[in-house]
Formats: structure tokens, sequence, C-alpha cells
């Protein structure tokens, strides 16, 4: 198994850690409600996926529902 042969200095470990961040998560607009969404996910607010409704939206299912 490696081993370091020497203790690296804080300064390289900050300059390798300066990397460890958390970025805000890439948007897209869904072709459909222009509502932002996830790039190849479905849209929270319509529903929609690659041009058709894989998952029934709010005001569609209430309306079944009556």
């Amino acid at each position: 198994m490696a081993v370091p042969k020497q203790r690296q200095s804080h300064a390289r470990t900050h300059k390798r850690r300066s990397q460890h961040k958390i970025e805000a998560p890439a948007l897209a607009h869904c072709p459909q409600c222009k509502a932002p969404r996830r790039p190849h996910r479905v849209c929270p607010n319509c529903g929609t996926y690659a041009g058709r409704e894989v998952v029934a939206s709010e005001p569609a299912a209430a309306a079944d529902e009556s």
C-alpha cells in the first residue's frame, strides 16, 4: 500500500481542498411551460419530459377525480 514519504504542508492541503466547494445546480428551461428545471429530469411544474407527459400534473389529476 502506498504511504507518503513526507507530510504535506498546510498550504498544499488548502490548495487541494479549495476545489471542494459546492456549486449551484445547472438549470434548463422546460420547453412546454418555460419553468426552470434540472437537465435530463422530468419538469416538476408540468410533468413532461422529452416532449411527452410522463407524470400527471396536479390540475389534470384534480380534474380527473372530480
